[in-house]
């Protein structure tokens, strides 16, 4: 997901009380509606509602499903589509959480918990490894903003004094890695990895910075 798409979701949760909020919970509860059910709910025009319905359809958080009737016209129903769901509340950094305290907490399991971080970079490195190969370190940074982004990142790269660096204005992970800072590590080595040259982090949101900031030499 890019940084542009993820502000757009931001605004949609943001309008609490807001007519399109309204629709996507309603939705949510009721599941798949029609515009005349809706705008017996909401008390506006089926007019009004078809308006909002098509910006939410055109954003990919509604679809349209078409029911036959054993009699008349078919009816149109809308429901809500997957990306939808991200856009209710979730609590996935508490049960990872409690599971990686849980792990702490088992004598027999020591270090477990520093071997799944270092597993996941592992993962990761062979996951996009290949997007890297043939590259240029100017096109290989702009790639790994691109892969960031793709995770809900906000990265952008700038350009300063012969230097590169990337800045990460939103850390999805950042419940956890206020806890374990060895995963802001692994992320370090990962960048390391992927861009075959040394990279400093200058800033970082899980010690209380407004970003991360990652920097990279040119030169190097």
């Amino acid at each position: 997901m890019d940084g542009n798409h993820a502000v757009h979701k931001e605004g949609i949760l943001r309008q609490d009380g807001s007519t399109r909020q309204i629709i996507l919970t309603l939705l949510r509860t009721k599941g798949p509606s029609s515009t005349g059910e809706l705008s017996r709910e909401l008390g506006i025009t089926e007019m009004g509602v078809r308006r909002h319905l098509n910006t939410l359809e055109r954003d990919g958080y509604v679809r349209t499903s078409i029911v036959r009737q054993p009699m008349g016209r078919p009816s149109h129903l809308y429901g809500l589509t997957e990306a939808a769901d991200g856009l209710f509340p979730k609590n996935y950094h508490v049960l990872a959480l409690d599971l990686l305290e849980e792990l702490e907490e088992v004598p027999e399991l020591a270090g477990t918990v520093s071997k799944l971080f270092e597993g996941r970079k592992q993962k990761l490195l062979n996951r996009y490894v290949s997007r890297m190969q043939g590259k240029t370190l100017e096109q290989r940074v702009e790639e790994l903003a691109a892969i960031q982004n793709s995770g809900g990142y906000m990265a952008q790269v700038e350009s300063k004094e012969g230097e590169l660096i990337l800045h990460e204005y939103n850390c999805p992970i950042a419940q956890i890695a206020n806890r374990y800072q060895m995963a802001c590590h692994c992320e370090l080595d990962l960048f390391e990895a992927l861009l075959e040259t040394p990279v400093e982090r200058t800033e970082c949101l899980a010690k209380g910075g407004g970003k991360c900031s990652y920097r990279i030499s040119k030169l190097l």
